[in-house]
């Protein structure tokens, strides 16, 4: 099988088809990012790299495309410039390629990955990559969550039949984290003198459903719309919510009542500079929010330890929330690594995504020297340094 990754960052589809068992002949990679670059060498020795998405056209048979071109200016958390944007425009870049190589495979197999967006991005794409198969083709939103201790919505499109939600595996924070972390990666005191949490989740907020309730007194009323963050009680130094789950239970029904949105566990700020999403402190019993480029500045997710400190969490650990093996962000720096985890795709859910197809793939063509013309690398990861 042909596989052409566009955006390919540090190249989860081709572990997630190595997971999957399906043989791959050529793999073709267009990346700019050198230390993603790097990591899929490491990986993937036998990557061709293609370089600027820009430069890349199709002389030969193709039967994957996968691509995630940059979400910066769809995402509701970046600029808003939608696909006239710079970064994100690149999307049509990729519909160019599609075309390009469904006339000379017209059974081209094609996923897509982005963020959540407003509709009319989301339409634009739609209607340019109909337009590109040749049938409909509109987006799945999935969660990560579900596969991975991730809380991760992503859109989908694909041109095979819309696959069922994968079943949650039930993966929480706590199941990820390393047993021993260095101290680099907990937080300064001074973060820590400014840390809101224990009584109060968000004194700005004052109302039940921000509140953590000490065990020993009694329980809140519990009305309907009681939902966001989670209602639980402090026991010690352990944050806890399943029990109070059990308690409120035969009050409000389900719909009524959530502990979490999202399965995630917030349960205090970090006093920083920046949006509110780069304060929050979770708990380890439930889900690690979406992971960023993150890019250094306490901007990375924070997991409460007991006795009202909080630390990061590691690489390492990160790399577990996409699902990647252990060691495969080894090689680069803590802050690169962190970036390309926060671009990239889970491993787990490429797997439910393309598992239908599976044997379909691994029927693809095998046989062609040269899927595009030519043969070596635009870019030498061998000379790529730290």
């Amino acid at each position: 099988m042909i596989v052409l990754s566009l955006f390919d960052g540090m190249s989860a589809t081709q572990q997630a088809l190595k997971e999957l068992g399906v043989p791959v002949s050529l793999y073709y990679a267009s990346e700019v990012d050198s230390y993603a670059i790097k990591i899929t060498q490491k990986n993937f020795p036998n990557t061709i790299q293609l370089g600027d998405v820009c430069n890349v056209s199709i002389a030969d048979h193709i039967d994957l495309i996968v691509a995630g071109s940059p979400c910066q200016d769809l995402s509701f958390a970046g600029k808003g410039k939608g696909l006239d944007g710079e970064r994100s425009g690149l999307f049509f870049e990729a519909i160019r390629i599609i075309k390009e190589a469904r006339a000379l495979n017209p059974n081209v197999k094609v996923l897509i990955e982005n963020v959540k967006m407003k509709s009319e991005y989301m339409d634009t794409m739609s209607n340019a990559l109909s337009e590109a198969l040749g049938e409909r083709v509109t987006p799945q939103l999935l969660n990560s969550g579900l596969v991975s201790a991730q809380n991760r919505q992503r859109l989908y499109w694909y041109n095979w039949e819309t696959i069922e939600e994968p079943e949650d595996k039930g993966l929480v924070l706590k199941d990820i984290l390393e047993t021993t972390v260095d101290d680099k990666y907990l937080a300064g005191q001074k973060l820590l003198d400014n840390y809101v949490g224990g009584d109060q989740l968000n004194p700005s907020y004052k109302s039940q459903a921000n509140t953590i309730h000490d065990h020993t007194k009694k329980s809140p009323t519990i009305c309907a719309g009681t939902h966001g963050y989670a209602i639980g009680y402090v026991d010690g130094n352990h944050f806890k919510y399943g029990d109070m789950e059990e308690i409120f239970r035969s009050k409000v029904s389900d719909k009524e009542f959530k502990l979490s949105r999202d399965g995630l566990c917030h349960i205090g700020n970090a006093k920083l500079s920046g949006n509110q999403t780069i304060k929050r402190v979770y708990h380890k019993s439930g889900k690690a929010p979406t992971l960023t480029t993150m890019g250094g500045g306490h901007r990375e997710p924070k997991v409460y330890v007991g006795d009202m400190k909080f630390r990061k969490l590691t690489p390492l650990e990160c790399t577990r929330l996409q699902t990647f093996p252990d060691g495969y962000c080894d090689g680069v720096s803590n802050t690169q690594a962190y970036k390309m985890l926060g671009n990239s795709f889970t491993v787990e859910m490429v797997k439910c995504i393309l598992s239908p197809i599976v044997e379909e793939l691994e029927d693809g063509e095998s046989d062609i020297d040269n899927a595009y013309g030519y043969h070596n690398a635009t870019v030498d990861p061998r000379n790529i340094e730290e």
